[in-house]
């Protein structure tokens, strides 16, 4: 892989084409918070609605900066031994049992043996301050909101030295620390130490050219009709009191469904038979009967033409 397909950016309108160059539609807010975490290597933490593109950050970055991409699924219960490391039980088992077999059971080689690297199963965590020829990886640490606040304290002091210490081992430290990205989709509030260590930046739902923009740049297939009407009706239906707002994943799937089904434009019929595609709770679609279904067309539709 050539140099410049592994280079951090080296200004924010690099970032932006970075980012870019991995279909991201990103506005200059963003792209400045990213080539600033990048060039301080400081953890970057983002919050917004679920679908938003807080996650597709850390694969984009990690797909044009050629880095491996590893990541943490944060969920509750979620603890040091999911996270960071483990020793392989069972293989120690059975080498111990080998030793006494072969009757070669040195206490104090043996446990020196069993207890090293190659009965060690790295979590994502231990892999991200692994080294790596690629350079640094990203780590992803999605959705910390799902996990308890003592894993979030546990967090803290991996984040502060990039360095862990395991017993058996002493202690690993990070040749360069990895590239972090956090995201909550605010289900809780995240205590402010974390936050106190990162670059913070809140990811909103994208206005209507950027919406349009990221959808011809995911789904280059779509007619610019389908393409207009579908993000206008999905703004339309942000507007309205839905337990779930539909994020851009959700504008992008549906889309597909359409180039799928060979749609050119919309209907009434064709959103209310597809409009499970983009709500995904039953409340919200039972308050889209026809009528309303209706309704968000032509305001929709009013919307374009005023704006055209």
């Amino acid at each position: 892989m050539s140099k410049a397909k592994t280079a951090l950016p080296d200004s924010i309108d690099a970032a932006l084409a970075l980012m870019q160059s991995g279909n991201y539609v990103a506005d200059r807010a963003l792209a400045t918070v990213v080539f600033l975490a990048l060039r301080m290597k400081r953890p970057l933490f983002f919050e917004g609605e679920a679908g938003v593109g807080k996650t597709e950050v850390a694969k984009v970055l990690a797909g044009a900066l050629g880095r491996r991409l590893v990541r943490l699924q944060c969920y509750e219960g979620l603890d040091v031994s999911s996270a960071l490391y483990e020793w392989n039980y069972a293989a120690q088992m059975i080498a111990i049992r080998i030793a006494e077999a072969e009757g070669s059971a040195d206490r104090e080689r043996l446990a020196t043996d069993v207890f090293s690297e190659k009965f060690l199963v790295k979590r994502p965590l231990l892999e991200a301050l692994s080294p790596d020829a690629a350079g640094a990886p990203v780590l992803l640490i999605d959705e910390i909101d799902r996990a308890d606040e003592a894993f979030e304290a546990f967090l803290l002091e991996v984040l502060a030295d990039f360095q862990v210490t395991i017993p058996e081992l002493g202690t690993i430290k990070a040749a360069t620390p990895p590239i972090v990205i956090i995201t909550s989709n605010r289900t809780r509030e995240i205590h402010d130490a974390l936050k106190r260590r990162c670059l913070y930046h809140w990811i909103d739902y994208p206005n209507f050219a950027r919406e349009i923009a990221i959808l011809h740049a995911r789904l280059p297939g779509a007619s610019e009709r389908l393409a207009r009407e579908v993000v206008a009706f999905v703004q339309s239906l942000r507007r309205e009191d839905l337990f779930k707002m539909p994020g851009v994943a959700e504008t992008l799937d549906w889309a597909s469904a359409l180039v799928e089904l060979g749609a050119k434009s919309l209907s009434p019929a064709l959103v209310h038979d597809t409009v499970g595609v983009v709500l995904k709770y039953q409340d919200d679609i039972a308050r889209l009967a026809e009528p309303k279904i209706e309704e968000l067309l032509q305001r929709s539709r009013a919307e374009l033409k005023a704006a055209e």
